[in-house]
């Protein structure tokens, strides 16, 4: 599908790359195709980037029919670019679309669209130690009519930001609550998909949880109050006596890129990596016993975030004497060097400009 571009008359200032905050400088251009029930996907353009025009009665503003994505473009050492997993993110993004009823979007297309917008806005691709593009793919629908039923009108937009690192004081440990009151998802409703509605019901988890003093939310199972799902807005990873535990896939846990990718190069590095239910009483009474020896959250903004200490119902534990981890940190190195090119890809997971 050719895709029209339209360039933006001025050209804004772009951010200090060395002061850079996670999601706010929107860059010049952003990309929107447009899908009809009965035509397809049609009128591929990227347009200046500026406020959408929708009707106050679209089925997104009043059911949430909605679906996004997130993934990077990173400039390596000879200035080139390339992208991480990209074709993982289409191919969740249409895993998503199917459970909230909006159109799969062809893989080929999707991934030409972002290639050409982040071709066309390469300028803004930092060049800075720890720096990269952001891309933020989404869906909407966008028929404008009060009633529950999927829409026939739909949009994918894609818009891009440079970013820094996510934590610009480095990978210190944080302190996690277990949030024993709310839920962020159930098995059978939209937890494996990457939706808005599951971040908004995160909030006031989250805002109790930085009232007492602590930095993420670490989540339960909806059912049973007992067994553990996600951290924050990632997937969640432990080492007890040498073997790394993980949530299993369950329907209510998110399928994470970068879950994957940690979870390849344990295996690569010869770890036995278990994919199961974990209670919390499990990991409380590892770490009492010496066994819980290290634990990490995973996801694209922050790669991995280090977990020093985990806290429910006044009951509290330290992770590896709350610093990070040595299995922590050679993740966070090798992914990064992979994403920025300073390693070989041996999985075939970068695609270049």
């Amino acid at each position: 599908m050719e895709i029209k571009i339209t360039r933006a008359a001025a050209l804004k200032e772009k951010p200090d790359s060395s002061k850079l905050v996670f999601g706010k400088a929107m860059t010049d251009h952003m990309l929107i195709i447009d899908y009809d029930a009965g035509q397809g996907w049609h009128d591929a353009r990227i347009i200046p980037y500026g406020p959408l025009q929708i009707d106050p009665a679209a089925k997104v503003l009043h059911y949430a029919e909605e679906i996004f994505e997130g993934l990077k473009a990173y400039r390596t050492a000879d200035g080139s670019i390339q992208l991480f997993r990209v074709r993982d993110n289409i191919d969740r993004m249409n895993k998503s679309a199917d459970r909230l009823c909006l159109p799969q979007i062809p893989e080929e297309l999707a991934v030409s669209a972002i290639k050409k917008l982040v071709e066309v806005e390469q300028d803004w691709v930092p060049r800075e130690k720890d720096t990269s593009l952001y891309i933020r793919p989404f869906m909407i629908g966008l028929d404008a009519a009060l009633g529950v039923h999927s829409s026939h009108h739909v949009q994918f937009i894609v818009v891009v930001c440079p970013v820094g690192a996510y934590y610009p004081e480095g990978l210190n440990p944080v302190k996690i609550y277990i949030e024993n009151e709310d839920v962020r998802a159930v098995k059978g409703g939209t937890g494996m998909a990457k939706t808005g509605g599951n971040y908004a019901a995160s909030l006031r988890a989250g805002n109790r949880a930085e009232e007492r003093g602590y930095s993420q939310v670490l989540w339960l199972d909806g059912v049973h109050r007992k067994y553990i799902e996600e951290v924050g807005a990632m997937n969640v990873m432990f080492k007890v006596n040498g073997k790394i535990l993980t949530p299993d896939l369950n329907g209510s846990v998110l399928d994470g890129i970068t879950r994957r990718s940690c979870i390849q190069l344990l295996k690569d590095w010869g770890y036995e990596v278990e994919e199961r239910r974990i209670s919390a009483e499990e990991l409380f009474d590892a770490a009492e016993s010496g066994a819980l020896e290290e634990a990490w959250g995973t996801g694209t903004a922050a790669v991995v975030s280090p977990i020093g200490e985990l806290a429910m119902d006044g009951r509290k534990v330290t992770v590896s004497g709350g610093k990070i981890g040595e299995i922590t940190q050679k993740l966070y190195d090798e992914l990064t060097s992979i994403q920025w090119g300073r390693t070989a890809d041996p999985h075939g997971w970068i695609t270049k400009l």
